[in-house]
């Protein structure tokens, strides 16, 4: 999805009646934990440097599974493929959901000896890192279900060369776009350079709607925006990854162009931004009353469940200068990585479900019922939305940077970069204590 190609805007379609007509026009305070759990080093409960292979999904099952995650959202589909394997394996399978900063926060912790989790997810990037250095996730190398997945959408389930999870879905972390509002604004294209982004902001600004509702206040949803504002504006595919090896700074001109930026995006920001929870913008995109989600994908299903009835397409933040052509068209990422736990009470269970889960027709109930693209090869969706998206999977896109980073203080740092400006800050200032609070971590 990184071959870099030739790019020109992209037509807005109009919403009607079908799916084609409706075509294509996401912690902070957690950074000691992660280190205090990281110090502790050591494999699972305790055991080699490395992973266990994980158990054969076969044999005489029964028992229960315990399936930790996130996706509060995703509980009810999951149930209805926890009746399907049951009935087909006799095993019980029971679910526990920690909001998702809590889960980057605490599932270490949680999960290391077993007492839940016997399955698992893991975020790509800093939770992939910790869960291989404390050796939660068993090697999935050997398993014949990881055949099932598209081989270059697993590669972020990988650490130093071995399986240990699979990404189980394939997010877009970028902004969402009214396409209704944006046709009544007489909008026929998605933009496709920094100018042309500003125009369409003020031509939806005229339709006296928010042109972008941002969730301050929420920080794993609100700086889902860095991906596409630096995936154009980064020296290299690895920007963020080395703030952190000190190869780059955030006082470079680079990032201090992306803060410059995202100031001005900040004007076209709902009142009191900075306090805004996810919930309410999303009700905010949702009504109607703002043009653009600035989150991505993932919250497709829940734009839905809350009355969204309009056309939908994706608007990454375009940072190029007119007639430059642009590295990249959009962001992709590979998440909820589904893995077994070294630690697990009943871990032949836990493979079944893993592999019952890696089958295309279940993963296609799965991506229908919550709105995401799977990574699971040969899926054909039947959700209207996931079908008019589909092109997006072969667009040139780029991994999401935002997950480069493995230290959560220093991610933080970055990130806040963000908010002072938006609240006032010159960049020059925001960038020098930044990179200060960069430097007290390397």
């Amino acid at each position: 999805m990184t071959t870099r190609r030739a790019h020109s805007p992209r037509a807005l379609t109009s919403r009607g009646a079908g799916p084609s007509r409706r075509a294509l026009l996401s912690a902070l305070g957690a950074g000691g934990a992660a280190a205090a759990l990281a110090a502790c080093g050591g494999p699972g409960s305790g055991g080699s440097d490395e992973p266990a292979a994980a158990p054969s999904a076969g044999g005489d099952l029964s028992g229960s599974v315990n399936f930790y995650h996130w996706r509060s959202e995703d509980k009810a589909v999951l149930d209805e493929l926890v009746a399907t394997f049951t009935e087909q394996t006799g095993v019980e399978v029971e679910q526990t959901i920690d909001p998702s900063e809590q889960y980057q926060s605490t599932a270490a912790q949680k999960a290391r000896g077993g007492d839940i989790g016997d399955a698992l997810t893991a975020f790509r990037g800093t939770q992939l890192d910790q869960f291989a250095e404390l050796g939660i996730f068993t090697d999935l190398g050997d398993a014949e279900y990881v055949g099932n997945y598209e081989p270059n959408l697993i590669t972020p389930g990988e650490h130093d060369g071995v399986q240990l999870g699979l990404p189980y879905q394939l997010v877009f972390n970028m902004p969402l776009l009214n396409t209704d509002l944006a046709e009544q604004a007489g909008l026929s294209e998605v933009p496709g350079d920094w100018d042309a982004y500003l125009d369409m902001l003020d031509k939806l600004r005229g339709l006296g709607v928010t042109p972008i509702a941002w969730p301050g206040n929420d920080p794993a949803n609100a700086f889902q925006i860095i991906n596409s504002l630096a995936m154009n504006n980064g020296p290299d595919d690895q920007m963020f990854a080395k703030i952190e090896t000190g190869e780059n700074k955030a006082t470079d001109d680079w990032w201090i162009r992306s803060l410059t930026q995202f100031q001005e995006l900040s004007g076209y920001f709902q009142d009191n931004f900075a306090g805004s929870g996810v919930d309410g913008v999303l009700s905010l995109f949702s009504q109607g009353e703002a043009a653009i989600l600035p989150t991505g994908s993932y919250q497709i299903g829940q734009v839905r469940e809350a009355g969204g009835a309009f056309g939908l397409d994706f608007a990454p933040v375009m940072t190029n200068v007119a007639g430059e052509e642009p590295a990249y068209e959009g962001i992709f990422n590979s998440t909820f990585i589904l893995g077994v736990n070294s630690a697990a009470q009943n871990p032949e269970g836990a493979a079944a479900w893993i592999e019952f889960l890696s089958d295309p027709v279940n993963a296609a109930a799965y991506g229908d019922g919550t709105s995401q693209h799977v990574t699971v090869a040969g899926v054909e969706y039947e959700n209207p939305d996931l079908q008019a998206l589909a092109p997006w999977q072969s667009r040139n896109t780029l991994l999401a940077p935002r997950f480069q980073f493995i230290n959560l203080d220093i991610r933080s740092a970055i990130e806040n970069s963000l908010v002072a400006v938006a609240t006032g800050k010159s960049p020059e200032q925001a960038a020098e204590e930044a990179q200060k609070l960069v430097e007290e971590q390397l």
